[in-house]
């Protein structure tokens, strides 16, 4: 009998509280008891990297596991790598330093965030503290993005579909976006500066949970323009939670059809 296990997994950071956003969104996550669930990181945070989310989950005999990637876009390479140490890909498309984890349990993959509408809405709440008058008003959407081809392409049609989202719940005059790698800021900032420059630019960071990209990158990219920023990424907010708590139920809708229609072929 299949006993599933969930694993959600962020990048990581050396800041405590970049940490700390990211377990409380996830232990907020109201479980059927007994399915037991580990958050792991990509990089830097010791102990609980991702090979130690899989012992610990597998140790509690667990046969599925099923991984939450939360990350902002497919577009992410390191979704690509991820993807290939667990077995979902054969290869990676792009050279990466990670191997295949140690696993004997079954991998189910789910999406990360994209374009999905709770994500827009926890946009549209942050950015509107800045705005007075939308109809008048630019929101820039900036994310990391990747120079990556393949990848870019990935990245953008997911900005440019939140983008869309955030325009309709707002009512903005234009929602633009930009991608910090490559470099688009400036271009997008020029831009509006010459064909609307009546218009106040609100700057929303696209980032799981605040730290050196919100503090430092993005606002040294806007020096020299007028715009307004808060800084706030997407974490802290209950829609994150409820966004993996749907990708979790299913995954898990899934599985449970898998099997009895296994029992099913073996009652036959």
């Amino acid at each position: 009998m299949a006993r599933p296990g969930v694993l959600v997994i962020s990048h990581g950071s050396h800041s405590a509280e970049w940490v700390r956003l990211v377990d409380q969104a996830v232990n907020e996550i109201n479980f059927i008891t007994g399915i037991p669930l580990e958050c792991s990181f990509l990089e830097i945070v010791e102990g609980r990297l991702i090979q130690d989310g899989i012992r610990n989950l597998e140790v509690q005999g667990v046969t599925d596991i099923l991984v939450v990637p939360l990350f902002i876009s497919s577009g992410s390479t390191h979704i690509d790598e991820i993807s290939y140490a667990f077995g979902v890909i054969p290869e990676p498309a792009l050279e990466t330093e990670m191997t295949p984890f140690d696993l004997h349990a079954r991998v189910h993959f789910c999406q990360p965030i994209d374009d999905d509408p709770d994500i827009a809405l926890i946009l549209y709440e942050k950015v509107k503290v800045l705005s007075v008058k939308p109809e008048e008003e630019i929101v820039l959407l900036v994310g990391h993005g990747t120079k990556e081809k393949g990848f870019h392409a990935k990245w953008r049609k997911s900005l440019e579909s939140l983008a869309k989202r955030v325009k309709l719940l707002g009512g903005f005059d234009e929602v633009d976006v930009a991608m910090l790698l490559p470099d688009q800021v400036v271009r997008k900032m020029e831009w509006w500066k010459k064909h609307k420059p009546e218009h106040e630019v609100l700057v929303a960071p696209l980032f799981i949970s605040e730290g050196y990209f919100t503090n430092k990158v993005i606002p040294d990219r806007l020096k020299g323009y007028n715009y307004k920023y808060k800084g706030f990424s997407i974490l802290p907010s209950p829609l994150i939670t409820k966004w993996m708590k749907r990708q979790i139920d299913e995954m898990l809708r899934k599985l449970e059809s898998r099997s009895q229609k296994m029992d099913t072929q073996f009652d036959k």
